[in-house]
């Protein structure tokens, strides 16, 4: 007598008591590390995706017979008062002597994870429906023995994972090899391993691409709506231990105005600004941390009501109230695929990543017209420091001399993409902060690929926002940022009352 499938639980709890966020394996990898889950052991083997206009995420949940890589200093060690490792990009940035922004990388050993197998869930009998009919006897001798044969550790990851849409191809290429895969590591049949696979989508990609994954995967899709997968991604994240963070006053103040000194040779050399050179900035406790990225303490949870501002392709803001509900309030057109688009024009760079390279050697004072080409100076009685920005590009259509009018300067690439990131990220900051000011909510939440976990673009964000509300509210980030969607759309189909 063949052996029967095993039934699928009726209720799923996710327990994240002692999760840790994994050490990258590359750069590439900063915002979308593992996290381990120690405690956690009922079967999951749906895989979640959230398909935007740029990227698509992918969430699943695996279970391993080998340990999962180091968790990061920043994960397991994480301080409020001392430097912290969170993978951020810090070349080119002139904290990077007081501050560790990146933890050593990990040579990859393939551009995609392999680690793990989704566990079946099965996967419904194929002669009954009714659960009394089978043989517990056989059912139970069945248990042990895919027990026995996978030697799994305790606890399993989640994964993360993000293709270009474009090349949607390559995602479902993933997605089948995961499930062939799991099927042959757990003694499953192919048919029974997709049986029990169930693809959550979310994002516009889910209309768009949903039938493509049925037939190319022959797995059941389930459409979820995108901005209640969001908060509830958010909400889920939030409950991770050192995941939600923020940089502190003085981090602000010395990424976004250096100190240009000179140096041996004449050479212009990058130092640190003194606290006489900061602006006074109201601060919402008494002894902030220095010079360094700050996990909040206490108990993790989203701490409701908030405004989450969600950068991908475009911009949504969305206003989250202290029962949960949620309303998108506002957005702009202006977001990743803005940048991308014309960085793509402007530069040779193809990718975003290589956008965010170039933009970290980057000077945008080459670019922008700032305060102090115009006024020669700070002009205090505004606030205004000489280095900030009057006009973005607003050096780069300019006279050359008599009878050239209207010539073109040559300017760097690397300077345009840091001229373009400003841009970008300062009016989705002042944006941000409007709207945090209409609706009275100081917990500011930002979220999205665009951000990448980059340094230079984190502290354009947060630097917006504490200088808009004079220092009365703080930009909040996940390390997670780009699969609050993906993470919202796994976990709806998972009773979340006992997380």
């Amino acid at each position: 007598m063949p052996a029967p499938p095993l039934p699928t639980p009726k209720v799923i709890h996710v327990n994240t008591r002692g999760a840790v966020i994994l050490a990258e394996e590359s750069p590439e990898t900063r915002d979308s590390r593992g996290i381990y889950l120690p405690n956690y052991i009922e079967p999951i083997s749906h895989i979640a995706v959230d398909i935007g206009g740029s990227l698509a995420k992918v969430v699943y949940f695996t279970r391993s017979p080998e340990e999962p890589p180091s968790p990061s200093i920043a994960a397991t060690k994480g301080s409020s008062s001392g430097p912290s490792s969170l993978s951020t990009s810090s070349s080119g940035s002139p904290s990077s002597s007081s501050v560790s922004l990146r933890s050593p990388p990990i040579p990859p050993s393939s551009i995609h994870t392999r680690n793990g197998t989704l566990t079946p869930l099965v996967l419904e009998s194929h002669g009954s429906s009714n659960d009394d009919a089978l043989d517990t006897d056989l059912l139970r001798s069945t248990i042990l023995q895919r027990t026995t044969r996978v030697h799994h550790i305790p606890g399993g990851s989640i994964n993360f994972e993000r293709f270009e849409t474009s090349n949607v191809s390559a995602l479902i290429t993933f997605i089948s090899e995961l499930i062939s895969r799991s099927a042959v590591a757990n003694g499953v049949s192919i048919e029974d391993m997709r049986r029990g696979v169930k693809i959550m989508a979310t994002g516009g990609g889910a209309h768009r691409f949903g039938e493509l994954f049925e037939k190319e995967l022959s797995v059941e899709v389930r459409r979820q709506d995108e901005m209640e997968c969001l908060i509830e991604g958010m909400k889920f994240m939030a409950m991770i231990p050192e995941e939600v963070y923020y940089f502190s006053d003085e981090l602000i103040s010395e990424l976004s105005h250096p100190v240009t000194a000179k140096g041996a040779g004449g050479k212009d050399v990058v130092t640190a600004s003194t606290s006489a050179d900061q602006p006074a900035l109201e601060r919402p406790s008494p002894n902030p941390p220095k010079y360094t990225v700050t996990f909040e303490t206490g108990e993790p949870s989203a701490q409701l009501p908030c405004l989450l501002v969600n950068i991908g392709s475009g911009v949504s803001i969305i206003k989250v109230d202290a029962d949960g509900t949620f309303e998108r309030v506002s957005g702009t057109s202006l977001g990743g695929g803005t940048l991308w688009g014309l960085l793509s024009l402007l530069t040779p760079a193809r990718t975003f990543d290589e956008m965010l390279a170039l933009s970290e050697k980057g000077d945008n004072a080459m670019v922008d017209m700032l305060v102090g080409d115009i006024y020669g100076t700070d002009y205090t009685k505004l606030g205004l420091k000489s280095t900030t920005i009057a006009s973005s590009f607003g050096k780069v259509f300019k006279h050359t001399g008599e009878g050239k009018e209207g010539e073109r300067g040559t300017f760097k690439a690397e300077d345009i993409s840091r001229s373009l990131l400003y841009a970008v990220s300062n009016n989705i900051g002042q944006i941000a902060y409007m709207n945090a000011e209409k609706y009275g909510l100081d917990r500011i939440y930002f979220g999205g690929c665009f951000i990448r976990g980059h340094a230079t673009t984190i502290t354009t964000l947060s630097y917006a926002i504490r200088f808009w509300s004079k220092g009365k509210k703080r930009a909040l980030f996940l390390r997670h940022e780009g699969f609050l969607g993906a993470i919202g759309a796994w976990i709806k189909n998972i009773d979340a009352e006992e997380i």
